[in-house]
């Protein structure tokens, strides 16, 4: 998208956030109608799946969501090719494209942005954007970056020219470093890519000579450069922080306020939908952006519906992450729900089995509401049907007993309230904690 293009749709997205909440509403359905009529006609699979669920063109401007039939990654897979809405799209070629030598931002037959999953909920899948979707993907993705400026701010932003550096997997059709990647050559900025497999001493190198002013990437992998700026071994200047790509805990994101003494926000996002909500911060929670996605939570299930990808659409799609939802009301700054907190995805759940055959989970990020001076980042390794390790990284040894004594007061109240009395719990402490080197990120189980 061509520079003033951009500038000028990122400001429109912009007036969402001054609409009032039953206003977005009313965008948000007409949107939802409008791609649940496209898909019907356009999609082979959805057609048969809405007709088998007695669902007719005619009834689709009445019926509730909740009507409409889910699918999950196994089906989405399954019926790829009779998912899409156009003739020239398979699975197998986008797999064979994927392979193949290349450059990350090159687009399948010249028309389509590729972007494949981690994996880390299974066998890794192809989502595909065409350049409309993409783009106001790539909008939406600036909008959070810039978030809580004026539009004052923004242009002064912007007229400094910002260098940078983003932190992550890069070698790879991820959705993150190509999304970043557009969205920083769209508004004419200068980037620096440190893949969280080079030696440090790259890292050192590429910072010291490039010197970013702006840091978009896992929150792992930013805690590194962090670090490195504790040590002595790097300066940096930074005005703002991104985080995206993994959940950033409260503990990591103080961490990350008291080094770089920057603004932070953290993108919420996947690769189905590579922008759902951002959050400035972590005591007002995250909103997500009904005006281009629809998220339902019903019991422990998340669906997903993205409103604006045509091509490749995504209806009541479950998600692995578990959300706790607060409706916006007249105190909160924008007109859209807010996320009180997100639990993390399924797989992060550690199950446990007491004698008598009972069975219940504990999640990692139960702790985040812990504030405990001190400790920095952490994981949860299970050692047993009935016992679990906390790896805590909390670098000033002096300050480990004290660490060690509250960890074990708060957990024991936590294992309490979940009836887990018979789960036993110790603490390891460790200097730093790294990202696993397949992927780039931080597991919050330890394996």
């Amino acid at each position: 998208m061509k520079y003033i293009k951009l500038i000028w749709s990122f400001f429109k997205i912009r007036r969402n956030t001054k609409k009032s909440r039953k206003q977005i509403k009313k965008l948000q359905e007409e949107k939802l109608r409008e791609l649940l009529l496209y898909t019907f006609d356009h999609s082979k699979y959805y057609r048969e799946t809405f007709e088998k669920a007695g669902i007719t063109r005619e009834q689709i401007p009445m019926r509730p969501l909740s009507d409409f039939p889910t699918i999950d990654k196994t089906l989405f897979m399954e019926h790829f090719n009779k998912l899409v809405t156009v003739d020239n799209l398979c699975q197998e070629q986008l797999r064979s494209f994927n392979e193949a030598e290349g450059e990350h931002q090159e687009k399948f037959k010249d028309q389509y942005h590729v972007v494949h999953s981690s994996g880390s909920t299974g066998k890794p899948g192809f989502f595909v954007y065409d350049d409309k979707a993409w783009n106001q993907m790539l909008i939406g993705i600036i909008r959070a970056a810039l978030w809580d400026m004026t539009n004052l701010q923004v242009l002064k932003f912007l007229a400094s020219k910002p260098k940078v550096a983003y932190i992550a997997a890069t070698d790879g059709r991820y959705g993150g470093a190509m999304a970043v990647g557009g969205g920083i050559d769209g508004l004419h900025m200068e980037r620096l890519f440190l893949d969280i497999k080079m030696p440090l001493t790259e890292w050192i190198a590429s910072i010291k000579d490039f010197k970013p002013n702006i840091i978009i990437g896992y929150p792992s992998a930013i805690k590194i450069l962090g670090e490195l700026v504790e040590k002595g071994q790097v300066t940096v200047d930074i005005m703002r922080i991104i985080s995206c790509g993994e959940p950033l805990g409260s503990h990591l994101r103080s961490y990350m306020k008291t080094i770089f003494k920057a603004d932070i926000i953290n993108i919420y996002g996947a690769s189905e939908s590579l922008i759902l909500g951002v959050e400035s911060e972590h005591s007002d929670g995250m909103y997500l952006f009904d005006d281009m996605n629809y998220i339902e939570v019903e019991s422990e299930n998340i669906y997903l519906t993205s409103l604006y990808n045509r091509v490749q659409p995504l209806i009541r799609y479950k998600i692995s992450d578990q959300l706790v939802l607060k409706e916006a009301d007249e105190e909160n700054s924008y007109p859209f729900t807010r996320v009180q907190s997100i639990v993390g995805r399924n797989e992060d759940l550690i199950w446990f089995e007491g004698e008598n055959g009972t069975r219940d989970f504990l999640h990692p990020l139960a702790i985040e509401g812990f504030c405990i001076e001190g400790l920095i980042d952490y994981q949860f390794k299970k050692v047993s049907s009935n016992q679990f390790q906390m790896i805590a990284e909390v670098p000033d040894k002096k300050q480990r007993a004290l660490v060690e004594s509250e960890m074990q007061r708060s957990m024991k109240q936590i294992l309490e309230e979940k009836k887990l009395e018979y789960v036993r719990f110790d603490m390891r402490f460790t200097d730093c904690i790294m990202p696993d080197p397949a992927t780039g990120k931080k597991r919050l189980i330890a394996t």
